[in-house]
């Protein structure tokens, strides 16, 4: 239970980061700098707990690089999303966070989406969880920079989204229409699995 503890925690922290420092626009010119150093010090905080997916992309590409079944998948997606959600409830009730919902072009958006998603998905288990890594000190950065990177180049496309428990904070919010959330989760989950599967093959000995 300490690991689906720490996904719901660090899934909380990484979306009311993003709620308040993007969609309140309290981060200006630098939420992607402060969403991204979310991740990298909740990354640190978790790591050595659960693995510090915080993402169910993530956590698929762990999955399908051998890292963990399909029940502790599904589980670790419940405590991520239960995170999201319980995260844009405080934002909303307590910080009175609202939204204008994104207008986006979908062939664009969706192409933004599985690219950084990637990335992250492919950076988090060659930092994270190859042998050539282990014991590292550098996970954190190099993950939180992959979002932070992404945010920057493509938020005003997709609105940097990269894990389908962000898309569910921001469905609920109203900063995605629930269409684009799905039509992200599909495309988000693929990245994931791709790069897993692409981290076998580099990595056969794993």
């Amino acid at each position: 239970m300490r690991k689906y503890g720490t996904e719901f925690v660090g899934t909380f922290f990484l979306v009311f980061t993003v709620a308040m420092a993007a969609v309140a626009g309290n981060g200006g010119e630098f939420a992607g700098l402060a969403i991204g150093s979310a991740l990298m010090v909740m990354v640190f905080a978790g790591g050595h707990i659960s693995g510090a997916h915080y993402n169910p992309a993530v956590t698929m590409a762990i999955f399908q690089r051998g890292g963990l079944g399909w029940r502790e998948m599904v589980n670790y997606w419940v405590s991520q999303l239960a995170g999201a959600a319980a995260a844009v409830l405080i934002a909303h009730t307590v910080f009175h966070v609202t939204a204008t919902p994104m207008q986006v072009d979908t062939a664009q958006a969706l192409t933004a989406e599985f690219l950084f998603t990637f990335a992250l998905a492919f950076v988090v288990t060659n930092v994270a969880t190859a042998k050539g890594t282990h014991g590292n000190s550098f996970y954190g950065l190099a993950i939180g920079f992959t979002v932070m990177t992404g945010a920057y180049a493509v938020g005003r496309i997709s609105g940097g989204v990269f894990n389908p428990a962000v898309g569910a904070g921001l469905g609920i919010l109203g900063k995605l229409a629930w269409g684009n959330v799905l039509a992200y989760w599909a495309v988000q989950l693929v990245a994931g699995a791709v790069a897993g599967r692409l981290f076998r093959s580099l990595h056969p000995g794993e």
